[in-house]
């Protein structure tokens, strides 16, 4: 099966790519072009990307393109409560591959904070993301469960999460793997993004697409909320 067989939605776009390797490089061009628009147009940038391993090649590959990235704010679309030290860090996968080199200027928001508790560091990032002036450009990957971000489906706070016009930026979020405890924006931020990317490689995550795209629950797998212009879908096999 490829990406062509799908019945997407009006509006949105998919690209297919022979490899991971240039799917993280086409993948790159678009976002920094994305950027290098937003900056033109409002003298800054705001991009909100993944965690994870799987965007490890196209962090690598957005880091040599080209733009003021003075002008840019990083921040992530969901996190795992651990210290940045971490390995299962998203903030410390970021240091480490995205906010190196040219990039390092960029400025970074992460949403991890040493709380009392999971609800606490919840609410601190809530407060935190009030400094976002919207989201430019949104990177989102997803699981074999029709996860997105750590909007996990049969988490607690799940349905309070995925109001589209809830109020709160970040929920506490658990998540079916280890490290369970989770921090997420909600489905309302995400989905104001001007545009939106989703990255999924292998035969796997397109059944999950496509069964994804056969229903309406958007609880059951949280990638629905998303499956609307404007996206743009990144596949290889």
């Amino acid at each position: 099966m490829a990406i062509s067989d799908l019945q997407l939605p009006a509006g949105v776009r998919a690209h297919e790519f022979r490899s991971s390797t240039l799917l993280a490089a086409g993948q790159a061009l678009k976002v920094a072009e994305q950027l290098r628009e937003a900056i033109v147009a409002r003298g800054q940038a705001t991009l909100v990307v993944s965690g994870g391993r799987s965007p490890v090649a196209f962090f690598q590959a957005l880091v040599k393109q080209e733009l003021d990235w003075s002008k840019v704010l990083i921040s992530l679309a969901d996190e795992r409560w651990v210290p940045v030290e971490h390995a299962d860090s998203n903030a410390g996968l970021l240091k480490q591959h995205l906010l190196v080199g040219p990039v390092a200027k960029a400025r970074f928001l992460g949403l991890y904070s040493a709380a009392a508790s999971l609800e606490e560091a919840a609410q601190q990032a809530d407060e935190a993301l009030a400094q976002l002036r919207g989201i430019d450009v949104l990177v989102l990957g997803m699981g074999d469960d029709g996860h997105t971000a750590s909007l996990f489906p049969g988490s607690p706070n799940l349905a309070e999460a995925l109001e589209p016009a809830g109020s709160r930026r970040c929920w506490p979020m658990l998540a079916p793997t280890v490290p369970r405890q989770r921090l997420s924006m909600s489905r309302a931020l995400l989905a104001s993004a001007r545009s939106s990317l989703l990255s999924i490689s292998g035969q796997s995550k397109l059944a999950t697409l496509s069964t994804a795209l056969a229903g309406d629950v958007v609880a059951d797998m949280p990638i629905r909320a998303f499956l609307q212009t404007p996206l743009e879908i990144y596949w290889c096999p």
